[in-house]
């Protein structure tokens, strides 16, 4: 297997994660993983921020525009899909460099994290349940059967309340037992990158505007005649969701970029939140002159 650990980018959307990778994979001789669940969407290219080809700069980039825009997505299906990938470019000694800002995906790659299956009729049921009576009463038979799962969900997340009965009930196992743990299957560094929140903000408004710029309306336009509004998942990513207002009469152009920029503002806090909360994460500072050379040398040390 290879010499070097698998890296880890996470951080904050608009922190600089994609820029970061291309130049950890040039210096130590590696190949990015997209570890963005709506980078795995074909089309979904400018309200995504995927890098250009110019941009990746001979980088090879895995996973990228895997999925159909009507498909929902999996994080059980990416952990099938990125393991033997990861396998595969350290049995060639190039490292594995997992970018992206979901943190599930992030752990499905490199956590020992196991997926149990899915009921098709009693997910049906406990939704009929949700639409019927809300989250608060499935919520309270989620803390009498597993109330190590229920202090991990919010009682309003009716769709996390499901999932947990499904699988209580499907697998005859605590749904806590299926919950992430820090338990690495890999040798891995994960490298965060920080920046402050004014600074965050400004960034992610400039980019929503270079999003604009660059023709994003038409993306949406265009997707959202192949199918994008019957799309469960990507019909609610950012952005995408705002501008399917938009075209549907319900907004106005200025009231769905500031939506955008107000959605993703508290999606950037939610990233942050669940990679601060990983203590193997060691985070760096966006922007600083040398901000390759400190990653590298993470690397190297193998901390």
């Amino acid at each position: 297997m290879g010499q070097l650990p698998v890296i880890a980018v996470v951080g904050p959307t608009a922190a600089g994660k994609s820029d970061l990778a291309v130049d950890l994979a040039l210096r130590l001789g590696g190949e990015a993983i997209n570890a963005d669940s709506m980078q795995l969407y074909r089309g979904m290219d400018i309200g995504t921020a995927k890098l250009t080809i110019p941009e990746r700069k001979g980088i090879p980039h895995h996973l990228l525009d895997v999925w159909d825009i009507t498909r929902t997505a999996s994080v059980a299906e990416y952990q099938e899909l990125v393991r033997p990938l990861i396998d595969d470019l350290r049995k060639r000694d190039v490292v594995p460099i997992l970018v992206g800002g979901s943190g599930l995906y992030i752990r499905a790659a490199l956590d020992d994290l196991e997926f149990p299956g899915t009921d098709p009729e009693i997910r049906a049921r406990l939704e009929g349940e949700l639409a019927d009576a809300g989250p608060a009463v499935l919520y309270a038979r989620l803390t009498e059967a597993d109330p190590v799962a229920a202090a991990a969900i919010l009682p309003t997340n009716g769709r996390r309340i499901v999932r947990a009965l499904e699988v209580i009930e499907f697998s005859g196992r605590p749904f806590s037992a299926t919950m992430p743990s820090y338990d690495s299957v890999y040798p891995s560094v994960q490298i965060g990158v920080e920046i402050p929140r004014p600074e965050l903000d400004r960034r992610i408004e400039l980019r929503v505007d270079r999003m604009w710029a660059a023709g994003f309306v038409d993306e949406v336009r265009s997707l959202r005649e192949a199918g994008l509004a019957g799309g469960l998942t990507a019909s609610r990513a950012l952005g995408y969701a705002q501008v399917l207002r938009l075209l549907d009469g319900e907004w106005s152009e200025e009231e769905a970029r500031a939506e955008t920029v107000r959605a993703t503002r508290r999606f950037a806090r939610r990233q942050e939140s669940w990679f601060r909360r990983d203590p193997r994460v060691r985070w760096l500072t966006a922007g600083a002159a040398d901000l390759v050379d400190q990653a590298a040398r993470l690397v190297t040390c193998g901390l």
